[in-house]
């Protein structure tokens, strides 16, 4: 069996509420202090998107899995947003908080942090709001093939963000690299892409599910970008706390990049 078949089989296992349960309750989601993984992350993207630069029609979210945190900052400068997954089980835990079904997780401490930060008094059930009417498509998607959609996205999309997939469906550091190529065919020439990824992680669990990451160094994710042939625009990184290694998994920090594809000549 390939690394990759491996892997495969090992997500038949994923289960989305552990895995929920483990990154996006206390401690990791401590709104207490910046100084926590979850507000750190939802800065950097609140703070890009503040700049106005990055806006559109589609954005699409590649590897979305159970969550949208990453789209709360998002929402504000598309007119729609695409959520995609591998799972089933994500495409459907997704699509029900969208729907607004009840006992889905509960995700408006994030809502309301963000609104905080974002800092224009916006209600936080209208940022919900519009989250929800704006997320129109949640799709399959597989990053490891050249079209990861099953075909090209018509139009191309004007962003892609993409949060903690590519490193954790990859068998090492080609394969990833290879993954970033192909989910950038989605992106127009001069689109942006923001990445949130783990830093020195080999694993993580979700419920029954013990999966393998391949472990990135920051040097990794610059070359893989350049490779891909995009424009690093900022890059940062975060380093985990002894209080916040549950072991869960083990990961080292947490990194966030835009870049920019370039237009063509």
């Amino acid at each position: 069996m390939s690394s990759l078949a491996a892997l495969r089989e090992g997500y038949e296992r994923f289960d989305p509420r552990a895995y929920l349960r483990n990154n996006y309750l206390p401690p990791r989601a401590d709104f207490s202090s910046e100084e926590f993984v979850v507000p750190w992350k939802l800065r950097c993207l609140a703070e890009t998107f503040a700049s106005g630069e990055i806006r559109g029609h589609t954005l699409i979210d590649v590897g979305s899995g159970p969550t949208i945190y990453q789209l709360l900052s998002a929402c504000d400068h598309f007119e729609e947003i695409v959520a995609t997954d591998y799972l089933a089980v994500n495409r459907e835990e997704l699509g029900r908080w969208a729907r607004g079904e009840p006992g889905t997780f509960d995700w408006s401490p994030f809502i309301r942090h963000v609104c905080k930060i974002e800092g224009r008094g916006e209600p936080w059930q209208e940022k919900e709001r519009r989250l929800r009417g704006r997320l129109r498509r949640i799709l399959p998607i597989d990053v490891h093939r050249p079209h990861p959609l099953g075909a090209p996205l018509r139009p191309p999309a004007d962003a892609l963000l993409s949060a903690f997939c590519l490193e954790a469906v990859s068998p090492d550091l080609d394969a990833f690299a290879r993954a970033l190529a192909h989910v950038g065919s989605l992106l127009r020439p001069g689109g942006h892409a923001l990445l949130l990824g783990a830093l020195g992680e080999s694993f993580y669990l979700a419920g029954a599910a013990r999966l393998p990451v391949v472990p990135l160094g920051e040097d990794d994710v610059r070359s893989a970008l350049a490779g891909a042939g995009f424009a690093l625009r900022d890059f940062r990184s975060y380093a985990m706390p002894p209080a916040l290694r549950t072991g869960v998994d083990d990961v080292d920090g947490v990194f966030f990049a835009h870049a920019q594809k370039p237009l063509e000549a």
